[in-house]
């Protein structure tokens, strides 16, 4: 049986790959595993029946058998010790490539979703004006942090692996900022996640849901 996510029925993101779906969609695609989606709406996402699956009311979560996850990072990593191609087989470097899955949702998207609050649900407050460039400055702190590491390396550490996936996962959330054209080669590493088939595939799909056309997975 194909495991089943669940994904927003009307997505705030109209479809551009930032609801965190795609994280999971991607590492689906690029383990080679089918599934389904089954979308919610958002009166759905609080009543008991979502409620048991996710305790907070969001999306994604993950069934498969008797097993039900939420929260993204997990269900990436769910995937990524079950299926090749996600995780290196060496001990250390699939502890480090899980250490900078954590990373990405712990360190870099925290201020990166500050950003998002500061914009859209403090822009009206008298002291906005004042707070937006100290979040942004925290952000651009993460980003040359992240690209003193990453230098002119591909990827993070070695080859592709689940730690990439959700560190450009959690980046692109500021593509419409501007602020990944002040590093460079951290726009580029983005730019790499993008082309990747599985990348394409999952940003497919996702985006089906908003246009109207059929589910592809």
């Amino acid at each position: 049986m194909n495991p089943t996510i669940t994904a927003f029925e009307s997505s705030p993101d109209r479809g551009r790959g930032l609801a965190r779906d795609m994280r999971v969609r991607w590492a689906l695609e690029e383990a080679g595993q089918p599934y389904e989606v089954r979308l919610v709406s958002f009166s759905a996402m609080k009543e008991p029946a979502h409620l048991a699956l996710h305790p907070f009311g969001q999306i994604p979560t993950y069934e498969e058998g008797d097993l039900v996850l939420f929260e993204s990072g997990a269900i990436v990593l769910h995937i990524a010790e079950h299926h090749a191609g996600l995780l290196p087989d060496e001990a250390n470097a699939r502890a480090r490539a899980i250490a900078w899955m954590f990373a990405a949702v712990n360190t870099v998207e925290t201020p990166i979703l500050d950003l998002q609050t500061a914009k859209f649900a403090e822009g009206n407050k008298p002291w906005a004006e004042q707070r937006l460039p100290i979040v942004m400055d925290r952000i651009r702190d993460r980003l040359k942090q992240l690209s003193a590491r990453l230098g002119d390396t591909d990827w993070l550490d070695g080859a592709f692996s689940a730690g990439d996936l959700m560190m450009v996962g959690v980046l692109l959330r500021l593509k419409a900022s501007g602020l990944l054209d002040e590093c460079p080669n951290v726009a580029a590493y983005v730019a790499r996640g993008e082309t990747r088939p599985a990348f394409k595939r999952a940003f497919a799909a996702q985006l089906a849901v908003f246009t109207g056309q059929p589910l592809t997975s």
